[in-house]
Formats: C-alpha cells, structure tokens, sequence
C-alpha cells in the first residue's frame, strides 16, 4: 500500500528530513526538476525546446517550486514567463534564492496579467498544501484565470484551492489535468473534490528516504494492484466448493428482488463456493425464477429468527440488507443476523434501518458499506458534512460501530475500528448505475469467506472498481450493467493476481 500524509504530517516529513542534513533548498531543488521532467515528458512530449510555459506563482515555498520549474525548462529551451501574484519583496528564503536563480538565468518575472496566462502549458504555483483559509482578490482572479486558459495546466504537490486533508474547496480551485505531488500523497488528492481538480497524479521523488514517513506518522494508504496479487492468491489444486466459502444472503423483497440476485452474482464471480438467498416468503418466487446457480430460502414473518438462524447456519459469510425493506420484520431480521459470529457485510437497508444508532451494528466481523447519505443517517448529520471530510466520517462510523466501513463514492474509504485506513483510487462514473452496489456487497461476501474484514474490503472495493475501468476503456462512461461488473470479476482477479 502506498502512504498518504495529512497536512501536519507532510510538514513534519519535511521538518524531519531537513533535520536529518537534507536542507529545504535541496528539497524544493528536487521536487522542481521532478516536475519539470514530467511536464515535459507527459504534457510537452519530449519537445520541451521552445514551447510556451507560463507558471503562475505565489510568493511562498509553491512559488519557488514553480521558479525551479521555469529554470528547468528554461534551461532546456522553453520560453518561459513567471507570472508573480503578489509582493514580489515578500518572497523569501529557499523561495526567493530560486527566484534570483532563475532571474541569474535570464528568466522573465512579471506582476501576474491575466492576458499572459497562455501557452503550451500552464503551471499552477500559487497555494500548496498549507493553504486552509478561502482565496480571494487577486489570487482568485489568478486561479480563474488559470481556469478559463485553454492550455492544460500542471499544478505543483496539490491544485491551488484544494484542502490537503478533507479535499473540500477554498473558494476556487484550479481545475487541472495533471498534478505532481511531492514525496507522498496527501489525503485531500484522494476525495471526490481531488479526483475533480487533480486530472492524472505524479508522484515526484524529493530526495530523501521514504521510511522518514512511518517516523512522522501515516494518515491513510492507497491500495496497489501489488496488494490483491498477494491477498487474492491462486486457489489449491484439490479445492472445494466448500473450502471457497458458502454466503448467506439475506434480501430482496417485493419489487426489489434484483438486489438480491445481483449480491448472490457478485459473490459467485468472486469465487464464492456456494450462496444462498435468503428472502421473504412474498418475494421468494420471483428470485428463485431469476436464479440458477444461487440456493434460496424463505424467511417466515411469523418466525423471523428461526428462519434467520436456518439461513446463516454453517455458513463462511452473511450479507444482509439490499433491498431487504425498512419495517420491523426486516429490523428483527437484521439484529438476528448480527449474532451471525463471522464476518457480515451490512448494507443498504440493514444500515438504514439504524440511523442514528451505529452503536447497535457492532458485531464480530462486521463490514459497513455505506454511500455518504447512509453514512450521514447512521451519524445523525448531513451527507454534505460526510462529504466535507469523508476520512473523518469513515473513522467515526468504524469507531462508533465498532466495525470495518467501507464508505463508498469516488475514492472510496476503508476505515477499520483500530484505526487503520485505506483508500481506493479504481473506479469511474460508469458506476452510477442500478445494481452496483448490490454486486460490489457479493464481492465482498465472497473476500470475506478467506480475508480478515479490513482486506476483504480493501479487495473488494479495488476489484471492483478495476472490472469497471476494464469495461469503460472500450464502451465510455454509461450503460454499465450491474451483471456485467460481476462477470467481468473473474479474469480481473486473473490479471491482478498477476501484477
């Protein structure tokens, strides 16, 4: 898994390597020409000489990230204009000895004009990650300016605007088509306001070990491709169906019978041995028409927990609520199966049917799976304040429930209840479709039969999010079939399995 830093965390790692005899100029130094190399590999083409560059830059530690920047390509043959918001006196330190370097050079420095803001490429040196308060006046002409440039920008270690931790927008935020972040990620690049603003991520190398991170303290981790080849490993030769794992599906009802197939789908493409549904007398009949390869059972409404205890016994894993219902029989449901034992997927209706009372889902082995207005119900606030700071709405959930969340959405957050998080950065658009999630819960179930929670989760999400990407790079961004994630699972386990 790949480290994110917090704000606070990302100061230190800098702190700590200066500390360490790597001085802060040597730093920027580092961080500069690692963004001049990839501008002029990915955005220039190799054609660096004579290409138009404007850099947009601050008066701070960014800013002289950006004049770095403008000496590199200079110094490869682009015409470059720095173009300074602000008080040029008031540049100072590492900032203001790569200012009179690249003036040494023969660099061109002038007061930021909108008009100039044009080129082969644009890059975006205003704000870096210790921007907290909303930008105004002349720094936010500056990012509009940027905006409304029909050159692609680069922004350098975060977008102007966007906050390093929560990813939420300080007023404006560059809108850019690549960012080179320095050292590590920052939280903030992996939130649906970053995926928005950030276009393809870098990573640049600044020079200094990267062990000083679990020394200052990791926020997050990113899960890789590396991690599913070793939790995803290849079955024994002599396998059976039950050695695979055996779900109980606990879903559907009248109208909603999809849900439940779509769970029982997923979770057999993942590599569930066996899965059974386990649904309301009233429904039965339709999902046991649309189902093959699935088992059924029916839940009685005069015995809720007998039929319960019938459909999760002898079982690997339980998933229990897509389109179960919200009365007091499917409540009753949904705490029988909470006494399951083993690990329990939790979703849609299930969290629903607790909203303000997280409390009541812990159970061993539970894995939350939330969308933010799930998530906002089950916290008793607004799905705009989840989404103002997802990674703090995931850790309380997991603390309060005691439980393993999955928050899903544009990156989706994995938080178990010891602290630990991870975030997923597979998955597209084509995803808003009907049934999704119901297979994404499957997949889950199916990981959850071999994995402990908090992989199982981290696997599901990221094999899920790949089968989606595999379908949109030859069919666009609509028209996904929730069925068509499921069979695409298979041979995505196959080529990760690789990796």
């Amino acid at each position: 898994m790949k480290p994110i830093l917090s704000r606070a965390q990302m100061r230190a790692f800098d702190a700590r390597a200066i500390a360490g005899g790597v001085p802060g100029i040597v730093l920027m130094e580092n961080a500069g020409r690692g963004a001049a190399d990839v501008i002029a590999r990915e955005v220039l083409g190799g054609r660096v000489a004579r290409a138009r560059v404007a850099v947009v830059a601050g008066t701070g530690n960014n800013g002289g990230d950006g004049f770095v920047v403008a000496r590199h390509l200079a110094l490869r043959g682009a015409n470059v204009d720095v173009l300074v918001v602000g008080d040029r006196a008031k540049i100072g330190g590492d900032a203001r000895t790569n200012h009179d370097a690249f003036v040494g050079v023969g660099g061109s420095v002038r007061a930021f004009d909108a008009a100039l803001v044009a080129g082969d490429v644009i890059v975006d040196a205003l704000f870096g990650t210790g921007l907290d308060r909303a930008i105004e006046g002349a720094n936010a002409a500056a990012v509009e300016a940027m905006n409304a440039a029909r050159s692609p920008v680069v922004a350098l270690d975060i977008p102007s605007g966007l906050d390093a931790d929560t990813g939420k927008t300080h007023g404006v935020v560059v809108r850019a088509a690549r960012t080179v972040t320095f050292a590590h990620y920052k939280l903030g690049l992996l939130t649906p306001g970053g995926a928005a603003a950030c276009g393809v991520i870098h990573l640049a190398d600044i020079g200094v070990p990267a062990s000083i991170a679990s020394q200052v303290g990791i926020a997050a981790h990113e899960i890789e491709a590396e991690d599913l080849a070793a939790w995803l490993v290849a079955r024994a030769p002599g396998a059976h169906k039950n050695d695979a794992g055996h779900v109980a599906v606990i879903a559907g009802s009248p109208g909603k019978t999809g849900a439940a197939r779509m769970v029982a789908r997923g979770a057999l493409r993942a590599g569930a041995g066996l899965a059974t549904i386990a649904t309301w007398t009233e429904s039965a009949a339709a999902v046991e028409a649309g189902v093959v390869e699935a088992m059924t059972a029916r839940i009685d409404r005069a015995d809720v927990a007998r039929s319960i205890d019938l459909a999760i016994a002898g079982k690997r894993a339980v998933v229990v609520g897509p389109g179960l219902g919200l009365d007091a029989d499917a409540r009753a449901a949904v705490e029988r199966a909470l006494s399951f034992g083993g690990p329990i997927v939790v979703d849609s209706d299930a969290l629903t049917l607790f909203a303000g009372k997280p409390e009541a889902l812990a159970a061993s082995g539970a894995i939350l799976t939330p969308h933010p207005g799930e998530c906002a119900r089950l916290l008793g606030t607004t799905t705009a304040a989840v989404e103002a700071d997802r990674f703090a709405a995931a850790r309380t959930l997991a603390s309060r429930a005691r439980a393993t969340v999955l928050l899903k959405g544009a990156r989706t957050i994995v938080s178990s209840p010891d602290g630990r998080v991870a975030v997923n950065a597979t998955g597209n658009a084509v995803l808003a479709t009907a049934g999704a999630g119901d297979v994404l819960a499957g997949i889950l179930g199916a990981f959850a039969c071999t994995l402990a929670p908090f992989e199982a989760a981290c696997a599901a999400a990221f094999v899920h999010g790949v089968a989606a990407d595999a379908w949109s790079a030859t069919s666009g961004d609509r028209g996904l079939l929730a069925s068509e994630i499921a069979d695409l699972v298979p041979r995505t386990i196959l080529a990760l399995r690789g990796a």
